[in-house]
This record gives structure tokens, C-alpha cells and sequence, in this order.
């Protein structure tokens, strides 16, 4: 009995020092390696924060002037701008994408903001651009929406609205950029393919079929990194980034419409899921139904 005590205390006092050391460990170690995510910085914002007001009024009036385009001869709607004005600060957003065109370049004392051709990765500019576009839209996208569908304004009009009478982004001079201030990333263009293939990605987000894709980046889906086993009821719905994996590896796909295939794929694998439902359904069902019927002889007993 005494050896045994000590043998746990042992076990206790081994697992304590485990714990101990572990917590004194750099977070890094015993980790997986994973992607740095980019961070915006939010210092530079106030030597671009007009720059970026100006573009958001640029990006509203040529986004408001193509949607009407495309909805013509129906006049757009107050709610479809307000839409747009909410989205354009949102990189999650197609109505966000103008921010991953720009480069932020420093100039003797000030930041400029270069419009580049293509779109670039998302680093930690890009992340600033999106961080100092929410600053200066803050609540005011359903004014500068109910102004523009109120009084149709001009370019030059709506950049004076938003810029100075609004949000006050352009009525100082920015300060002058630090001398010692840590240069940004370089401005790195995407490839037209990895392009796309973000916005089929983001387009199927919320889609029933297709769980949880924000979770997988393209690398996920091209080198299958979806985690554990499935079982056999679980593996036609849990197999869908895989499955998507396999038709963005075959060079087959150029050939065809990509988008058509994927959408083919989270089609079937809607049916699975809806299958997959049934049979949970059916089986919590009957685990009821015999939880019920266990009990009914013992209230009949209760009630002699």
C-alpha cells in the first residue's frame, strides 16, 4: 500500500515538472511551423489615411457606376450601394479586391500609394491598406451611400463629401515619415491562376457542400492538408477539400470551365451530406424510441 502511495506521488510529482518545463518552453517549440500572418501596421496609417479616402471615394463611384451598368435598364437601389460601401474596406469582399492592387512606396519623408496592374499577396501593407480603409469609412457608409443615391454626385463632389465634409481624412497635411521608419514588404504580383482560384474559393464560402472552406488555403487543397481519418459515413462530405484538391492538381481541368467542375463536386457532396443527415436522423430515432420503451414497464410498475 506505502509503495503504491509513493509510486503515485512519484507519477504526480514527474507530471508536475513535465507541466512546469513545458510552460517555460518559447511557444515555438513542440509547435507545428506555421505561416507568420501578416499584421497591419497601424502606425503608418495616419501618413496615408487621405491617400486611402480618396481611393475609397474613386472605388465607390466606379463600383456604383458599373453596377448600375449591369442591372440596366432597373435603377440601382439605395440598399445595393450601401452594400458596396459596407463591402469596400473588406477583404473578404470582391468589392475589397482594388486593395491588393496597391503598393505602398516611401518617398523621402512620405508614403505613397502606387497603383499597381496586377494583384499582389496579402501581406502586412495589405492588411494596413484594409486597416486604415475601416478607419476612415467607420460608421459612415450608409451616409456617403445615402448621398450618393440621393444627389448623384460627381467624382471630384464625392471625394469633397467623404474626404473633408464627412470624415475629415484630408483636412491636415500628414505628418512627415520617420527617418528610422522600418521599410515595408516588397510588392509581390499574383499569378493569374492563384488569383482566380482565391476568388472560386471565396465565392463558395457558406455554400451547403462545401464546410468550412475558409479554413484551406490553396496550398491545403493542391497538398491535401485536411487533418485525421474519417469514417466511412463521414468520408463523401469530409472529403470535399480533398476531392477539390484532386481537380486543381489535374492538368485536365485548363481544358474546361474549372469553376463548372468544382461546383459539380459540392453538388454531389451536398447529396451526400443530406444523406449522411438522414441516417443520424433515423438512428437517433430509434435510440429514442428504445429509451422510451425501456422505461414504459417501469411506470406500469410504478403506478400498481
Amino acid at each position: 500500500m506505502e509503495k503504491g502511495l509513493r509510486r503515485g506521488q512519484v507519477l504526480v510529482l514527474l507530471g508536475a515538472s513535465l507541466l512546469l518545463l513545458l510552460s517555460r518552453l518559447p511557444p515555438t517549440l513542440g509547435a507545428p511551423n506555421k505561416k507568420a500572418v501578416a499584421a497591419a501596421r497601424k502606425e503608418d496609417i495616419p501618413f496615408i489615411r487621405c491617400q486611402v479616402c480618396e481611393k475609397i471615394a474613386h472605388q465607390l463611384h466606379h463600383q456604383v457606376k458599373k453596377k448600375e451598368a449591369q442591372i440596366s435598364p432597373k435603377k440601382i437601389s439605395e440598399l445595393q450601394i450601401i452594400e458596396i460601401a459596407e463591402n469596400v474596406c473588406d477583404l473578404k469582399k470582391e468589392e475589397a479586391d482594388w486593395l491588393l492592387r496597391i503598393d505602398i512606396v516611401e518617398t523621402s519623408d512620405a508614403l505613397e500609394l502606387v497603383e499597381q496592374e496586377s494583384e499582389g499577396q496579402c501581406n502586412s501593407e495589405c492588411k494596413t491598406l484594409e486597416r486604415a480603409c475601416q478607419e476612415v469609412m467607420g460608421y459612415s457608409d450608409t451616409d456617403v451611400a445615402e448621398y450618393m443615391y440621393t444627389s448623384k454626385p460627381s467624382l471630384d463632389s464625392l471625394v469633397k463629401f467623404l474626404c473633408r465634409d464627412l470624415t475629415k481624412s484630408c483636412l491636415t497635411k500628414p505628418p512627415p515619415v520617420p527617418k528610422d521608419r522600418v521599410p515595408g514588404e516588397p510588392f509581390v504580383p499574383k499569378s493569374s491562376k492563384d488569383a482566380e482560384m482565391e476568388k472560386i474559393l471565396r465565392s463558395m464560402e457558406g455554400m451547403p457542400g462545401a464546410p468550412s472552406m475558409k479554413m484551406y488555403s490553396r496550398e491545403d487543397l493542391l497538398n491535401n492538408k485536411f487533418g485525421g481519418e474519417e469514417t466511412d459515413d463521414e468520408e463523401d462530405e469530409d472529403n470535399f477539400p480533398s476531392n477539390l484538391g484532386k481537380v486543381l492538381r489535374n492538368k485536365d481541368s485548363e481544358k474546361g470551365d474549372l469553376k463548372q467542375r468544382i461546383l459539380k463536386g459540392i453538388k454531389q457532396t451536398t447529396t451526400a451530406v443530406r444523406n449522411h443527415v438522414n441516417k443520424v436522423s433515423h438512428r437517433i430515432q430509434k435510440w429514442w424510441k428504445g429509451r422510451t420503451n425501456s422505461k414504459s414497464p417501469k411506470s406500469a410498475n410504478g403506478e400498481l
